[in-house]
């Protein structure tokens, strides 16, 4: 499969990486790419990988061979606190918040590693989540799904990244919620975030995207422009459950 071309540097390539969990394996050979300033969704049923490949790259799963290159530096391996010193955040799909801890404690405990001013980056959240501002000092566990899930990409702003690794933001919301986080999402891109997205709402998260893997048994089957993989009804009946 022919891999993606750039005219400009890519800030993440990932070259023939394999990995899984201590011995057992989940990913093959898989080489994904994407620029700057973009959002690049993996879709794919479920079981096929998508959430483990994001824990690999982020060191939260068992990496065997492969590159990880960000902005061309070999990143497989390194410590999770020099990623996010580096410019990368991640969010879990689950246990993203701490729900004992207010939103501005959530917030505060997203800034331990940042060395900017604390207060400039929490207002800088609350303009992107205004409905957060209000409940600042209320405890997450108040929260409704999406309310969390925008709490949990507040905290991986809090310092300042240039890529963001989300797993799943939209998963058990309601259809209003799901298209909510998915404006936020691109919003933050379009304010120059690039975002390596998984998601399993397809149809919502390509609309957005520009660019899509689709993965099947730990391995890509196809990658390809967003729309395009919108618009093809096989690639989105075998893999995807798009039906007419």
């Amino acid at each position: 499969m022919k891999a993606r071309e750039f005219e400009e540097e890519p800030i993440l390539q990932v070259n023939k990486l394999q990995g899984g969990y201590g011995k057992v394996q989940i990913i093959y050979d898989i080489s994904l790419a994407m620029k700057k300033k973009e959002i690049v969704t993996i879709i794919g049923p479920n079981g096929c990988g998508k959430s483990t490949f994001l824990k690999i790259i982020y060191g939260l799963a068992t990496h065997y061979s492969g590159d990880v290159k960000y902005f061309n530096t070999n990143i497989a391996r390194k410590r999770t606190d020099l990623l996010v010193k580096w410019g990368i955040s991640y969010v879990p799909q689950v246990n993203n918040v701490f729900p004992d801890l207010t939103i501005e404690e959530n917030l505060e405990m997203g800034f331990y590693l940042s060395d900017s001013n604390l207060e400039e980056a929490i207002d800088y959240v609350f303009s992107i989540f205004p409905d957060l501002k209000p409940r600042r000092h209320d405890f997450a566990s108040t929260l409704s799904g999406g309310q969390r899930q925008m709490l949990a990409l507040g905290r991986a702003l809090m310092t300042a990244p240039t890529l963001i690794l989300l797993d799943e933001p939209t998963a058990a919301l309601s259809p209003s919620y799901v298209e909510t986080i998915l404006k936020k999402i691109n919003e933050l891109r379009e304010e120059g975030l690039s975002i390596l997205l998984v998601e399993q709402n397809a149809k919502s998260a390509l609309k957005y995207s520009d660019y899509g893997y689709v993965f099947s048994s730990g391995k890509v089957v196809h990658h390809g422009e967003a729309q395009t993989i919108l618009e093809d009804p096989q690639l989105g009946e075998k893999f995807l459950g798009f039906t007419d």
